[in-house]
């Protein structure tokens, strides 16, 4: 199982980018997958995930309403559309997938340490 997460840079306040999760050597179709974000002296925090292979999407306050989570089947990935970027969802961003999460549990309480396989972290740098 791999996953590689890409599309972070440097973006002002307001600004759009999205991510991209490649994941391979497994169907991340079956499987709830999530992003996640560290910053310096934080603790690292879910910040959107889809919980099982159909299950409801779920997204933390602090990014409701401008982040979107989507998925290509076709393509194996995952997205992370991040509209009205604010400096305070500077941080690095991280794509995870564990294949015991179904559809019946909130992926956003389910602990960041529960979660199995983990890709590179892509940098995001929100500032004028």
């Amino acid at each position: 199982v791999q996953l590689q997460a890409s599309g972070g840079g440097l973006v002002q306040p307001g600004g759009s980018l999205r991510l991209s999760c490649a994941a391979s050597g497994y169907d991340s179709a079956n499987f709830g997958i999530g992003w996640f974000r560290q910053s310096p002296g934080k603790e690292r925090e879910a910040v959107s995930c889809i919980s099982g292979s159909r299950g409801p999407t779920y997204y933390a306050d602090s990014v409701k309403g401008r982040f979107t989570i989507s998925r290509d089947i076709g393509k194996n990935s995952v997205y992370l559309q991040m509209n009205s970027l604010k400096p305070e969802d500077t941080a690095v961003y991280y794509c995870a997938t564990d294949f015991e999460l179904n559809s019946n549990t909130n992926c956003l309480r389910y602990g960041v340490g529960r979660w199995d396989y983990w890709g590179r972290g892509t940098l995001v740098t929100v500032s004028s």
